[in-house]
Protein backbone atom coordinates (compact mmCIF):
# COMPACT_ATOMS: atom_id res chain seq x y z
CA UNK A 1 0.00 0.00 0.00
CA UNK A 2 1.39 3.39 -1.02
CA UNK A 3 0.76 6.09 1.61
CA UNK A 4 -1.51 9.00 0.73
CA UNK A 5 -1.00 12.76 0.87
CA UNK A 6 -2.92 12.73 4.16
CA UNK A 7 -0.46 10.16 5.56
CA UNK A 8 2.48 12.40 4.65
CA UNK A 9 0.84 15.50 6.11
CA UNK A 10 0.00 13.66 9.34
CA UNK A 11 3.60 12.47 9.74
CA UNK A 12 4.98 15.97 9.10
CA UNK A 13 2.68 17.45 11.73
CA UNK A 14 3.27 14.59 14.19
CA UNK A 15 7.05 14.92 14.35
CA UNK A 16 7.28 18.71 13.94
CA UNK A 17 7.64 19.41 17.71
CA UNK A 18 10.56 16.98 17.98
CA UNK A 19 12.73 17.57 14.89
CA UNK A 20 14.78 20.48 13.59
CA UNK A 21 13.56 22.24 10.47
CA UNK A 22 17.06 22.12 9.02
CA UNK A 23 18.60 24.95 6.98
CA UNK A 24 18.63 25.14 3.20
CA UNK A 25 21.94 26.43 1.82
CA UNK A 26 23.06 27.59 -1.61
CA UNK A 27 26.43 28.18 -3.27
CA UNK A 28 27.01 30.67 -6.08
CA UNK A 29 30.06 28.63 -7.14
CA UNK A 30 27.97 25.49 -7.57
CA UNK A 31 25.18 27.41 -9.30
CA UNK A 32 27.68 28.66 -11.87
CA UNK A 33 29.19 25.21 -12.32
CA UNK A 34 25.74 23.65 -12.85
CA UNK A 35 24.17 26.60 -14.73
CA UNK A 36 21.22 26.11 -12.38
CA UNK A 37 20.08 27.13 -8.92
CA UNK A 38 20.87 24.35 -6.45
CA UNK A 39 19.46 24.04 -2.93
CA UNK A 40 20.97 21.79 -0.25
CA UNK A 41 18.68 20.51 2.51
CA UNK A 42 21.22 20.18 5.31
CA UNK A 43 20.16 17.21 7.42
CA UNK A 44 23.65 17.08 8.90
CA UNK A 45 22.19 19.75 11.22
CA UNK A 46 19.35 17.47 12.26
CA UNK A 47 19.28 16.12 15.84
CA UNK A 48 21.97 13.38 16.13
CA UNK A 49 23.28 14.56 12.76
CA UNK A 50 21.13 12.74 10.24
CA UNK A 51 17.67 12.61 8.62
CA UNK A 52 17.08 9.20 10.21
CA UNK A 53 15.94 10.87 13.42
CA UNK A 54 12.77 11.87 11.53
CA UNK A 55 11.73 8.32 10.67
CA UNK A 56 12.68 6.92 14.07
CA UNK A 57 10.61 9.58 15.84
CA UNK A 58 7.56 9.00 13.66
CA UNK A 59 7.74 5.24 14.17
CA UNK A 60 7.78 5.55 17.98
CA UNK A 61 5.00 8.15 18.01
CA UNK A 62 2.77 5.64 16.19
CA UNK A 63 3.07 3.07 19.00
CA UNK A 64 0.46 2.52 21.70
CA UNK A 65 1.28 3.31 25.34
CA UNK A 66 1.65 -0.40 26.01
CA UNK A 67 4.06 -0.86 23.10
CA UNK A 68 6.10 2.15 24.19
CA UNK A 69 6.35 0.71 27.69
CA UNK A 70 7.98 -2.42 26.26
CA UNK A 71 10.41 -0.45 24.13
CA UNK A 72 11.74 -0.62 20.57
CA UNK A 73 14.48 -2.70 18.98
CA UNK A 74 16.43 -2.50 15.73
CA UNK A 75 19.67 -3.72 14.18
CA UNK A 76 22.01 -1.05 12.85
CA UNK A 77 25.69 -0.25 12.76
CA UNK A 78 25.29 3.42 11.94
CA UNK A 79 23.00 6.41 11.96
CA UNK A 80 19.71 4.62 12.55
CA UNK A 81 21.09 3.09 15.75
CA UNK A 82 21.76 6.58 17.10
CA UNK A 83 18.50 7.93 15.65
CA UNK A 84 16.30 5.32 17.33
CA UNK A 85 18.25 5.64 20.58
CA UNK A 86 17.78 9.43 20.74
CA UNK A 87 14.17 9.28 19.58
CA UNK A 88 13.41 6.71 22.28
CA UNK A 89 15.10 8.86 24.92
CA UNK A 90 13.17 11.95 23.78
CA UNK A 91 9.89 10.04 23.99
CA UNK A 92 10.58 8.21 27.28
CA UNK A 93 10.88 4.81 25.63
CA UNK A 94 13.55 2.14 26.04
CA UNK A 95 15.66 1.31 22.98
CA UNK A 96 17.56 -1.92 22.33
CA UNK A 97 20.11 -1.75 19.52
CA UNK A 98 21.69 -4.85 17.99
CA UNK A 99 25.14 -3.86 16.70
CA UNK A 100 27.88 -5.98 15.07
CA UNK A 101 30.91 -6.61 17.28
CA UNK A 102 33.23 -4.89 14.78
CA UNK A 103 31.41 -1.53 14.87
CA UNK A 104 33.82 1.31 15.78
CA UNK A 105 33.80 2.23 19.46
CA UNK A 106 32.82 5.83 18.70
CA UNK A 107 29.51 4.65 17.17
CA UNK A 108 28.73 2.43 20.17
CA UNK A 109 29.55 5.28 22.53
CA UNK A 110 27.11 7.58 20.71
CA UNK A 111 24.29 5.04 20.96
CA UNK A 112 25.03 4.26 24.61
CA UNK A 113 25.23 7.99 25.31
CA UNK A 114 21.60 8.32 24.28
CA UNK A 115 20.66 5.71 26.86
CA UNK A 116 20.05 2.71 24.60
CA UNK A 117 21.04 -0.83 25.55
CA UNK A 118 23.51 -2.29 23.03
CA UNK A 119 23.30 -5.99 22.19
CA UNK A 120 26.35 -7.26 20.30
CA UNK A 121 26.19 -9.83 17.51
CA UNK A 122 28.50 -11.37 14.92
CA UNK A 123 29.27 -9.07 11.96
CA UNK A 124 26.92 -10.77 9.48
CA UNK A 125 23.41 -9.87 8.32
CA UNK A 126 22.16 -13.32 9.36
CA UNK A 127 23.48 -12.82 12.90
CA UNK A 128 22.00 -9.31 13.11
CA UNK A 129 18.57 -10.54 12.12
CA UNK A 130 18.54 -13.67 14.28
CA UNK A 131 19.87 -11.81 17.34
CA UNK A 132 17.26 -9.09 16.89
CA UNK A 133 14.44 -11.63 16.52
CA UNK A 134 15.42 -13.61 19.63
CA UNK A 135 15.72 -10.49 21.82
CA UNK A 136 12.52 -9.01 20.39
CA UNK A 137 10.60 -12.12 21.51
CA UNK A 138 12.25 -12.11 24.92
CA UNK A 139 11.76 -8.39 25.58
CA UNK A 140 8.41 -7.88 23.87
CA UNK A 141 9.89 -4.82 22.14
CA UNK A 142 8.58 -3.51 18.81
CA UNK A 143 10.95 -3.99 15.88
CA UNK A 144 11.60 -0.84 13.83
CA UNK A 145 13.35 -1.45 10.52
CA UNK A 146 15.87 1.24 9.56
CA UNK A 147 14.41 1.74 6.07
CA UNK A 148 11.73 -0.80 5.17
CA UNK A 149 8.97 0.52 7.45
CA UNK A 150 6.17 2.81 6.24
CA UNK A 151 6.23 4.90 9.42
CA UNK A 152 9.98 5.42 9.01
CA UNK A 153 9.53 6.29 5.34
CA UNK A 154 6.77 8.79 6.18
CA UNK A 155 8.96 10.39 8.82
CA UNK A 156 11.77 10.77 6.30
CA UNK A 157 9.37 12.39 3.82
CA UNK A 158 9.21 15.45 6.08
CA UNK A 159 12.70 16.59 5.04
CA UNK A 160 11.81 17.22 1.40
CA UNK A 161 8.37 18.48 2.47
CA UNK A 162 10.12 21.28 4.37
CA UNK A 163 12.38 21.93 1.37
CA UNK A 164 9.50 22.17 -1.10
CA UNK A 165 7.58 24.50 1.22
CA UNK A 166 10.60 26.80 1.50
CA UNK A 167 11.86 26.73 -2.10
CA UNK A 168 9.43 27.35 -4.95
CA UNK A 169 9.76 26.10 -8.50
CA UNK A 170 11.89 23.02 -7.95
CA UNK A 171 12.43 20.97 -11.11
CA UNK A 172 14.45 18.02 -9.79
CA UNK A 173 15.15 16.50 -6.39
CA UNK A 174 18.09 14.10 -5.91
CA UNK A 175 18.46 11.79 -2.92
CA UNK A 176 21.00 9.03 -2.19
CA UNK A 177 19.69 5.47 -1.95
CA UNK A 178 20.87 2.62 0.27
CA UNK A 179 18.06 0.89 2.13
CA UNK A 180 15.59 3.10 0.26
CA UNK A 181 13.82 4.83 3.17
CA UNK A 182 14.94 8.37 2.30
CA UNK A 183 14.47 8.01 -1.46
CA UNK A 184 11.00 6.50 -1.02
CA UNK A 185 9.97 9.21 1.43
CA UNK A 186 11.36 11.92 -0.84
CA UNK A 187 9.61 10.59 -3.94
CA UNK A 188 6.36 10.11 -2.06
CA UNK A 189 6.20 13.64 -0.64
CA UNK A 190 7.29 15.31 -3.87
CA UNK A 191 4.75 13.40 -5.96
CA UNK A 192 1.91 14.29 -3.60
CA UNK A 193 2.97 17.93 -3.46
CA UNK A 194 4.02 18.58 -7.06
CA UNK A 195 3.76 15.58 -9.38
CA UNK A 196 5.72 17.38 -12.12
CA UNK A 197 8.95 17.53 -10.07
CA UNK A 198 11.33 14.74 -11.03
CA UNK A 199 12.80 12.55 -8.27
CA UNK A 200 16.18 10.96 -8.99
CA UNK A 201 18.15 8.50 -6.89
CA UNK A 202 21.94 8.50 -6.54
CA UNK A 203 24.03 5.40 -5.88
CA UNK A 204 27.66 4.20 -6.06
CA UNK A 205 28.65 1.85 -8.87
CA UNK A 206 30.08 -0.41 -6.15
CA UNK A 207 26.68 -0.78 -4.46
CA UNK A 208 24.18 -0.43 -7.30
CA UNK A 209 21.49 -2.90 -6.24
CA UNK A 210 18.79 -0.18 -6.35
CA UNK A 211 19.76 0.74 -9.92
CA UNK A 212 19.54 -2.93 -10.91
CA UNK A 213 16.27 -3.38 -9.01
CA UNK A 214 14.65 -0.46 -10.85
CA UNK A 215 15.95 -1.80 -14.16
CA UNK A 216 14.78 -5.41 -13.66
CA UNK A 217 11.55 -4.61 -11.85
CA UNK A 218 12.33 -6.70 -8.79
CA UNK A 219 14.51 -6.26 -5.71
CA UNK A 220 18.11 -7.30 -6.35
CA UNK A 221 20.24 -8.35 -3.36
CA UNK A 222 23.17 -6.19 -2.29
CA UNK A 223 26.01 -8.70 -2.62
CA UNK A 224 29.41 -7.67 -1.25
CA UNK A 225 28.97 -3.90 -1.79
CA UNK A 226 32.23 -1.99 -2.03
CA UNK A 227 32.04 1.76 -1.52
CA UNK A 228 33.28 4.51 0.76
CA UNK A 229 29.60 5.43 1.21
CA UNK A 230 29.08 2.96 4.05
CA UNK A 231 25.54 4.16 4.73
CA UNK A 232 24.48 2.87 1.30
CA UNK A 233 25.70 -0.72 1.68
CA UNK A 234 22.18 -2.00 2.27
CA UNK A 235 19.31 -3.05 0.03
CA UNK A 236 15.72 -2.14 -0.79
CA UNK A 237 12.72 -3.73 0.91
CA UNK A 238 9.16 -4.66 0.01
CA UNK A 239 7.73 -1.52 1.67
CA UNK A 240 9.88 1.10 -0.05
CA UNK A 241 10.54 -0.52 -3.45
CA UNK A 242 6.96 -0.11 -4.78
CA UNK A 243 7.13 3.62 -3.94
CA UNK A 244 10.51 3.97 -5.65
CA UNK A 245 9.27 2.01 -8.67
CA UNK A 246 6.26 4.27 -9.07
CA UNK A 247 7.72 7.70 -8.37
CA UNK A 248 11.50 7.66 -9.04
CA UNK A 249 12.41 8.41 -12.67
CA UNK A 250 15.95 6.99 -12.60
CA UNK A 251 19.01 6.27 -10.49
CA UNK A 252 22.36 7.83 -11.38
CA UNK A 253 25.47 5.82 -10.46
CA UNK A 254 28.77 7.45 -9.51
CA UNK A 255 32.39 6.35 -9.15
CA UNK A 256 34.26 6.34 -5.83
CA UNK A 257 36.55 9.15 -7.01
CA UNK A 258 33.50 11.28 -7.80
CA UNK A 259 32.09 10.73 -4.30
CA UNK A 260 35.37 11.81 -2.69
CA UNK A 261 35.70 14.83 -4.99
CA UNK A 262 32.12 15.93 -4.25
CA UNK A 263 32.62 15.57 -0.50
CA UNK A 264 35.83 17.60 -0.65
CA UNK A 265 34.19 20.24 -2.84
CA UNK A 266 31.36 20.78 -0.34
CA UNK A 267 33.82 20.91 2.57
CA UNK A 268 35.99 23.50 0.82
CA UNK A 269 33.36 25.69 -0.87
CA UNK A 270 30.40 25.54 1.53
CA UNK A 271 32.41 25.01 4.74
CA UNK A 272 30.15 22.23 6.00
CA UNK A 273 31.03 18.60 6.68
CA UNK A 274 29.08 15.89 4.86
CA UNK A 275 29.63 12.14 4.89
CA UNK A 276 30.29 10.04 1.75
CA UNK A 277 26.69 8.77 1.56
CA UNK A 278 25.47 12.37 1.31
CA UNK A 279 28.16 13.26 -1.21
CA UNK A 280 26.80 10.58 -3.56
CA UNK A 281 23.84 12.84 -4.37
CA UNK A 282 26.17 15.78 -5.02
CA UNK A 283 28.39 13.59 -7.23
CA UNK A 284 25.35 12.48 -9.25
CA UNK A 285 24.43 16.13 -9.84
CA UNK A 286 27.98 16.99 -10.94
CA UNK A 287 28.10 13.95 -13.25
CA UNK A 288 24.93 15.07 -15.05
Amino acid sequence: MIPTLKDVQSAVKRIEPFVHNTPVLTSSTINKRMNATVFFKCENFQRMGAFKFRGATNAILQLSDDERARGVITHSSGNFAAALALAAKSLNTKAYIVMPSNVPAVKKEAVAGYGAQIIECAPTLKSRESTTLSHQKKLGATFVHPSNDLNVILGHSSAVWELAKKVEQLDVVIAPVGGGGLLAGTALAINHLHYYIETIGAEPFGADDAYLSLKTGKIQPSINPKTIADGLRTQLGDQNFPIIQKFVSKIIRVEESEIIDAMKFIWERMKIVIEPSSAVAVAAMFRN
